[in-house]
């Protein structure tokens, strides 16, 4: 089983994927954001390749954990997946939220402190909070 976790963003959609022991996340890609149907036709695509059986969504809390602007357009996001999941049989891929108030913020740090150039940080910024989303779900999981 691997499971696969998304940065939605406004310009661009962090992938992260897991390992199939559920112990770490690698970023696999970042989508450059064109319309909501297409964005969530290549999600599909990239669910089908790689075998998942969840999808973990990040979700941008206010700090006080109440919903903002962007909260409501990942829930939008999320709502369009799950009808394409249903529609192409594929209603048994389970989607989930998962707090990612500080995501961006830890890949920030993460990626300065590998000094990396601003310029190169803001290509994998949103790969990198995709893979701090899954890595925090994933070390929430009961182990088996």
């Amino acid at each position: 089983m691997k499971v696969m976790a998304l940065d939605v963003g406004d310009k661009t959609i962090g992938i992260a994927l897991s390992d199939e022991l559920l112990l770490t996340a690698q970023g696999i890609t970042t989508i450059e954001r064109v319309g909501i149907r297409k964005d969530t036709g290549k999600i599909l695509d990239l669910i089908r390749e790689h075998k998942c059986e969840v999808v973990v969504i990040g979700l941008p809390l206010k700090l006080d954990g109440s919903d903002s602007p962007q909260t409501e357009k990942v829930r939008e996001f999320t709502a369009v997946l799950k009808n394409k999941l249903r529609s192409n049989g594929m209603q048994n891929v389970e989607v989930i939220y998962e707090d990612e108030r500080f995501s961006t913020a830890m890949a920030e740090r993460v990626l300065i402190d590998a000094d990396m150039s601003r310029k190169k940080r803001k290509s994998v910024i949103d790969k990198q909070a995709a893979v701090i989303i899954l890595q925090s779900y994933l070390d929430a999981r009961p182990k088996e």
